[in-house]
């Protein structure tokens, strides 16, 4: 996913840093929200109905732009599914050589910003890999940003799974950086909603701004499932919709039509959250809220752990 740069400063004068942590154990479910510091009264009670905007933007974009619904439609996948690359070309159909190297240029040279913010939220997040997993498998693995916070994890291989063959040669260069041995890396072209390989087959999946762009959310996590060992981990990071009636959230209903076409497919208005609190990950899941101040329309953001 690349980022349509839209800095608080040259738009709203609004900053918000919250966090909230969902743990889930079976039927049980305890949340916390604590909101540290708001400069904004649109944050409390502001309002806006924005049917009519939605619907407007759908008709009147939809013929020229290849853009898709922001949510993501319940698994239709048939009980004998094809294999992953018939998969791969019909919800990724292929693209010139060029589109592929621009945006994994993108991808490679555009997200120094963002890394540098995030970068104390992953590296709490991915603590959880030290000692319990030794191969991990990265869904969207893109230029390879978060392979640096593997090099903590001994006789560590990786796996990455992207839907972007250009983008194997900046991931590799990043395993190279991080220190990852060339024998210890493999990049998988295919998408996350059917990857070839085997059941319970990894250690740890890891998915950083995945699912704002796959096609079927439902069907990519049942993938996550079933690659991961029992025990295994799911480690996310993406961003979501902000709540409904906000003005951030007009903001995002506005720019998802644009958000899809310049960000390969990237959705602003995604509930994650619900996707994952339905998935049935055996041992619960951990969710933590926070929000971005570099990136106003990307501010809302989830991370934690699903338990396999």
């Amino acid at each position: 996913m690349a980022i349509l740069n839209l800095a608080p400063s040259s738009m709203f004068p609004l900053t918000i840093d919250s966090a909230r942590r969902t743990r889930v154990r079976g039927s049980v479910i305890k949340m916390q929200k604590s909101l540290i510091t708001t400069d904004h009264p649109a944050s409390h009670g502001f309002s806006l109905c924005t049917c009519g905007r939605k619907h407007f933007l759908g008709e009147a974009t939809t013929p020229f732009l290849p853009i898709s619904p922001s949510y993501a439609a319940p698994s239709t996948a048939p009980p004998t599914a094809p294999n992953s690359t018939e998969v791969l070309n019909q919800l990724r159909p292929p693209k010139p050589d060029w589109y592929f190297e621009l945006y994994g240029y993108f991808r490679s040279a555009g997200m120094e910003r963002y890394e540098k913010e995030i970068a104390v939220y992953k590296r709490k997040l991915f603590a959880n890999l030290v000692g319990k997993a030794e191969t991990v498998l990265e869904i969207g693995i893109g230029a390879g940003p978060n392979i640096k916070y593997y090099n903590n994890i001994p006789n560590v291989s990786v796996l990455g799974v992207d839907p972007n063959p250009k983008m194997e040669s900046h991931a590799r260069k990043s395993a190279i950086e991080a220190g990852v041995k060339s024998e210890n890396f493999k990049f998988i072209h295919a998408v996350a909603e059917s990857m070839p390989l085997e059941d319970a087959s990894v250690d740890a999946v890891v998915g950083s701004l995945v699912m704002c762009s796959v096609t079927d959310i439902p069907q990519t996590l049942k993938e996550i499932k079933r690659i991961l060992k029992p025990g295994g981990l799911y480690l996310f990071v993406e961003h979501v919709a902000a709540e409904d009636g906000t003005f951030l959230r007009l903001v995002q209903n506005v720019l998802d039509p644009l958000q899809q076409v310049v960000a390969d497919g990237c959705h602003l208005t995604r509930s994650t959250e619900d996707y994952l609190l339905e998935a049935g990950f055996k041992g619960g899941v951990d969710i933590n809220k926070v929000s971005l101040s570099a990136f106003y329309h990307l501010s809302p953001h989830l991370y934690g752990v699903a338990y396999n």
